[in-house]
């Protein structure tokens, strides 16, 4: 990276995710190390005596960090949200969690290939416009692009928002926090057929087991994790030279842009 982080390059669709990500990511990287990491205002207190899913939280958090294992110190695992149960409020923040670490992982690794010469090779309009990687670095990359495409990337993440929410049986009302509904169990929402699911999209996993899919959600939450700090680590660096000490010796050029405002 230090030796090639002067190549330009282009992935429109990875330079939207670790531009977009930074708010989001921001909150759920400093809040708590456990998988109740990231929440809205809170609107009151439940008890949690018969709270599975809470001792579901306590169990999957000391399998995904056996040191720390349950640290809770906000006390986010014992709040109602929007008047929901403690149990859905779990569920929710769970959800967030693992959601924003993927598109943190997705993130993480697109600044890397946007900084080290990886591009389509092919034009990203009609007009034969190619992609913008000699504009500099990944966010000089994102500022480059043209409003139309922005928005193209936008509306497509948002759709993938609105669909996560809107299909299948939701996490907070009995379904599983992280699980993405299939386009072919409802093609009834979906308005032209799509060949292949968002989530393992070749059935790789289908044939796994139930063990081997809980130690593969620990290795997503842990790497989401660290994906996180990743992110905003560059980020931080390139806005504010020496910010992060461990990436002050990469050389990772200075952005001048807000990384905050998408449009500016």
């Amino acid at each position: 990276l230090r030796e090639r982080f002067g190549r330009p390059l282009r992935k429109a669709k990875s330079c939207i995710i670790s531009i977009f990500t930074m708010k989001v990511a921001a909150a759920v990287s400093l809040l708590i190390g456990s998988s109740a990491a990231f929440a809205p205002s809170q609107s009151g207190r439940q008890s949690t005596a018969a709270s599975a899913a809470l001792d579901d939280l306590k169990s999957l958090a000391e399998k995904s960090n056996p040191v720390l294992k349950f640290y809770d110190p906000l006390e986010l695992s014992s709040i109602s949200i929007w008047g929901n149960s403690v149990d859905q409020s779990i569920n929710f923040l769970r959800h967030a969690e693992i959601k924003h670490g993927r598109v943190a992982m997705a993130a993480f690794v697109g600044y890397i290939v946007q900084s080290n010469g990886i591009h389509w090779p092919f034009p990203i309009s009609f007009d034969g416009t190619p992609y913008p990687y000699d504009a500099g670095s990944p966010p000089e990359q994102w500022d480059a692009l043209s409003d139309p495409a922005k928005w193209q990337i936008i509306l497509f993440v948002g759709f993938l928002e609105w669909f996560s929410e809107a299909a299948g049986t939701h996490y907070m009302r009995g379904g599983k926090p992280g699980a993405f509904p299939k386009f072919s169990d409802h093609s009834e929402i979906i308005p032209h057929p799509v060949p292949l699911n968002l989530f393992d999209p070749f059935g790789f996993s289908k044939n796994k087991s139930e063990e081997a899919k809980a130690q593969g959600l620990v290795k997503e939450l842990n790497n989401g994790r660290l994906a996180m700090i990743g992110i905003f680590g560059f980020l931080s660096e390139q806005k504010l030279s020496g910010s992060v000490p461990l990436l002050s010796g990469l050389g990772l050029p200075h952005y001048d842009g807000e990384p905050m405002a998408p449009f500016s």
